[in-house]
Order: structure tokens, then C-alpha cells, then sequence
């Protein structure tokens, strides 16, 4: 049976902090792959401004390009509406049914699990994977693996902002990226 690692998220825009944290994960529970997938619309975030779901998974693709085990799965950038977790592990398993998935979150969304949409089913379907920092783990009423990864202070709102002002972003992502947003117009380039 195949070990993936699903690694959720915006990516507005992708950064080594993600490539970072998926590699480490990826080694530490000897995964066979990390899918990342692009949100269509979370919950959360539905009043923020982002870049388009189309742009996002071409700068994931970038991001992941050449780097062994990491692909990007655009499963819920085909459905419209709100974008839940439960919705997208019940349509994974139903497409990869001989697959093992597991969940990856950072640890400050550990808080927030009792406010996910059906949460304790999702626990039953999926191992969660909280990505915590070296001698930090959150406390949690729920079962998750807690992988500690090197922290890589960055977010991709403190690059776009940094865009926006025009200070570089060398270090934080790679330069395929920034190209890629130059190209596009995102970001106030």
C-alpha cells in the first residue's frame, strides 16, 4: 500500500517554508509521496484576496518541479463552493483506494480541529500529522503524529507583502517562482 503525505493549503504563493516542512515529514514516517493540493475556496479564508486557484497550482507545480516524490494533486480545484477537508479525503480514498493517507497540518491549526467540519470522522479516515517545532507540541484531545521540523520563519502573506513593497524575496522562495508572479501581474508587480 502507497504512504502519501497530503500537505493542504493556499500556496498564495508557495515558499521553501512548505517544501521545508513537506520534506521532513516525508522522511521522518518514510512516506512514498506528499501531494500538495491547492484549496479552491476554504472556509476560513473566503474573505481574503487571493491569487487565482489556476495561478496557484502553476506556481506549486514550480515549486515541486524536480523535487523527487512531491506532485501536486489539483482534486479540489475541481469542485465549486466551500472547500472542507472531510469532502476532499472522501473523494482521495474514493479515487486511490488502495492508498494510505496522511493528513499533514502545522501545529497552530492543532487549536482549531474542534471546529473542523466533521472532524471525528475525518480522524477516522486519515492519520493526522501535526508539524510542530523542536520542544513544542500543543496539547490535543485527539490522535495525531507529531513531527518536529526546523523552523523557516516565513508565510506567504509575509511575501507578498514583501512584493507589494518591492524588498526582494531571495531565500524565501525560489526565483520561478517570483518570475512566475512578475509574468502574471500578482501581488501589485
Amino acid at each position: 500500500m502507497k504512504e502519501i503525505g497530503v500537505f493542504g493549503g493556499t500556496f498564495d504563493p508557495p515558499h521553501y517554508g512548505h517544501l521545508l516542512m513537506a520534506s521532513e515529514v516525508k522522511a521522518a514516517l518514510s512516506l512514498d509521496e506528499i501531494w500538495f493540493l491547492p484549496n479552491s475556496l476554504p472556509p476560513h479564508k473566503q474573505d481574503e484576496e487571493h491569487s487565482s486557484p489556476i495561478d496557484r497550482c502553476e506556481m506549486l507545480k514550480l515549486a515541486v518541479s524536480g523535487k523527487e516524490g512531491f506532485l501536486v494533486e489539483p482534486i479540489e480545484l475541481e469542485r465549486t463552493g466551500p472547500s472542507y477537508t472531510y469532502d476532499t479525503i472522501v473523494l482521495l480514498k474514493e479515487k486511490y483506494p488502495d492508498y494510505h493517507f496522511s493528513f499533514i497540518i502545522g501545529a497552530d491549526m492543532i487549536e482549531y480541529l474542534p471546529k473542523w467540519n466533521r472532524v471525528d470522522q475525518l480522524l477516522s479516515m486519515v492519520r493526522f500529522v501535526g508539524v510542530g517545532r523542536p520542544g513544542y507540541s500543543p496539547a490535543t484531545n485527539y490522535n495525531l503524529t507529531m513531527v518536529d521540523v526546523p523552523q523557516f520563519d516565513v508565510s506567504s502573506s509575509m511575501i507578498r507583502n514583501r512584493i507589494e513593497q518591492g524588498i526582494t524575496t531571495s531565500y524565501l522562495m525560489q526565483d520561478k517562482i517570483m518570475d512566475f508572479i512578475k509574468e502574471k501581474g500578482l501581488y501589485g508587480t
